[in-house]
Order: C-alpha cells, then structure tokens, then sequence
C-alpha cells in the first residue's frame, strides 16, 4: 500500500485465512477504503486466482524452505511477490502477461 498507493475502492482478495477475517485487517483494509473479498466456506472456487496465487507461493517459495525468523520469512514472501510474482512471473489468465505488465496495459 505504500509503495503502488492504490485507489479507494480496490478489492482485496484473500482465501479463508483467520487472518484475513481478524479485526486488525479489515480495520486496515478501511482505513485505506479497500474491499474485501473471501471465498465462502466451501467454495474454493469463489476466488480461484488468489487460490492459484498462494499455491503458487507454497510451491515456489514456502515448501522445503526453514524461516528461522518472522523477519526471514516477511522478506522472503516480499523478494518473491516484489521481484518475480508481479514483474517477470506470467499468469495464464492475464494472457500469459505479468502483473505489472497488466497493470500497465490497462491502465
């Protein structure tokens, strides 16, 4: 939010994570005037690309992997979403574009 300062009205996506649902979250969520989105439970369909997101991360990123910090893991999650999710990794139903690219072009 600090970096890409998005506009009133974006929709957060998230799977059922407690965390997403916690007071702390949506609380920051408004206070940016963000939506949020969760899948409802037993619907892993409702929200398929943020499914198809964190899949990607565990297979990428999370599995095999020891974080001996929360701090180590903060940064890991970061290099990968900043430096190969968005920019360089191409998504099939972006039209094997990246993120960024996306963005771009639609902007």
């Amino acid at each position: 939010m600090r970096s890409r300062k998005p506009a009133a009205g974006l929709i957060f996506h998230t799977d059922r994570g407690v965390e997403y649902g916690a007071y702390e979250v949506q609380n920051l969520l408004k206070k940016y005037g963000m939506l949020s989105s969760i899948n409802r439970p037993g619907y892993c369909t409702d929200n398929v690309y943020m499914e198809s997101f964190f899949h990607s991360l565990k297979a990428e990123l999370i599995h095999g992997c020891r974080f001996h910090t929360e701090e180590q893991l903060k940064q890991a999650v970061k290099e990968y979403i900043d430096g190969l999710y968005n920019p360089k990794r191409l998504h099939f139903g972006l039209g094997y574009q990246s993120s960024i690219e996306y963005e771009e072009n639609s902007a």
